[in-house]
């Protein structure tokens, strides 16, 4: 045998895309771990030629499930992100957009029964803690995924995932504002340094000399702007506590700015070393935050009400965020909040990876 076989799930989630794993097929191990992801997903080629990786970070994903034996779950979800070229894997943070397929992966996988009309899949995202409620479309008890919801970055229609994200603040760092400060100044830089689904370093779009309106491609020729903002990136990580991240995706970087499409702000959003073509579901939850917050880098006049509707204008459209939060005198408190996303299975089957890199359990 000179490869090894490994059921999968190929599913795009959100505006991300990669394979679905039971975790329970899996090497325990993480170094070994990480050479199987690297490996299926052909990490070290700015093509990922070798795996079924896309060239590109939201095309680099893995999510691996099993049964959950919290109270409150149905599902883990275990998360990495595999780099396009630099050999890396980051077991760090989670991702959104690819927990929009968790639900749907889970009932194919037979990991949790499908309902007749609408299957309740409560999830633990393994990585941080956290706790999502996903409803699921199941006519008939089998997932469709046919339906009428948009997502801005998703051609067509597909069926909608609700999800409702719980238990978010300070996953990664302990606390809602990592350095105790609503604003922080790096370089030079004012930036607000965030932990909501995602620690995040957020600033305002024009302290680069940028508008905040550029496009993906724009910003990704600006290599000057990447310098400046990994710079700030790596200071802040250490404020905020989570030590040397050179080689870590996290903190997320988030630039902000007016609105000009009918949104609450604009916003680009950083993986962190390309700028997302969309917007990581994740990083929608951190950024409203930052919005609903007084005095931090991103405080505009929204409506007093809870829960508030957060539109971003980001560099495909447009993404919505329900937050249910409350202002006390103890601070910002945010109770859950919740969006709509899609989902689609791709393909089933087997994934190879070399036996030289692992002969299976």
């Amino acid at each position: 045998m000179t490869q090894t076989a490994i059921p999968f799930l190929f599913m795009r989630g959100g505006t991300s895309r990669g394979p679905y794993l039971n975790r329970a097929d899996l090497p325990e191990n993480l170094d070994t771990l990480g050479e199987v992801l690297m490996a299926i997903v052909g990490s070290g080629h700015a093509l990922n030629i070798d795996g079924i990786g896309g060239g590109a970070a939201v095309t680099t994903k893995v999510a691996m499930l099993s049964r959950s034996d919290d109270d409150w779950a149905d599902i883990d979800y275990f998360f990495a992100q595999v780099s396009v070229e630099d050999r890396l894997v980051d077991f760090k943070p989670t991702c959104g957009n690819i927990l929009s397929g968790v639900g749907p992966a889970a009932i194919e996988m037979g990991l949790i029964p499908a309902r007749d009309g609408e299957t309740p899949v409560n999830i633990h995202a393994v990585n941080t803690g956290a706790k999502v409620a996903a409803m699921v479309q199941t006519p008939g008890g089998a997932v469709t995924y046919e339906g009428d919801t948009r997502i801005d970055g998703v051609p067509g229609a597909a069926a909608p995932v609700a999800l409702q994200f719980m238990e978010t603040v300070g996953g990664a760092t302990g606390a809602f504002l990592p350095t105790g400060n609503l604003i922080d100044e790096i370089d030079g830089i004012e930036v607000t340094c965030m932990d909501v689904a995602m620690p995040m370093v957020i600033a305002r779009a024009e302290a680069f000399g940028l508008t905040g309106y550029e496009s993906a491609e724009e910003v990704d020729e600006n290599r000057d702007f990447f310098a400046r903002m990994e710079a700030v990136r790596l200071k802040a990580g250490e404020k905020m506590g989570m030590g040397d991240v050179s080689k870590s995706v996290t903190p997320k970087f988030g630039l902000v700015a007016p609105p000009r499409d009918g949104g609450t702000i604009a916003t680009r959003y950083f993986m962190p070393w390309r700028t997302h073509p969309t917007m990581a579901v994740t990083g929608a939850q951190c950024l409203a935050s930052c919005v609903l917050t007084p005095g931090t880098v991103a405080d505009v006049a929204v409506p007093n009400e809870a829960p508030a509707r957060i539109t971003l204008e980001h560099a495909s459209g447009q993404i919505d965020v329900l937050v249910d939060y409350e202002i006390t005198d103890a601070g910002f408190t945010i109770n859950s909040a919740g969006l709509v996303r899609t989902a689609r299975k791709l393909a089933a089957g087997d994934v190879f990876v070399p036996a030289a890199v692992w002969v299976g359990n």
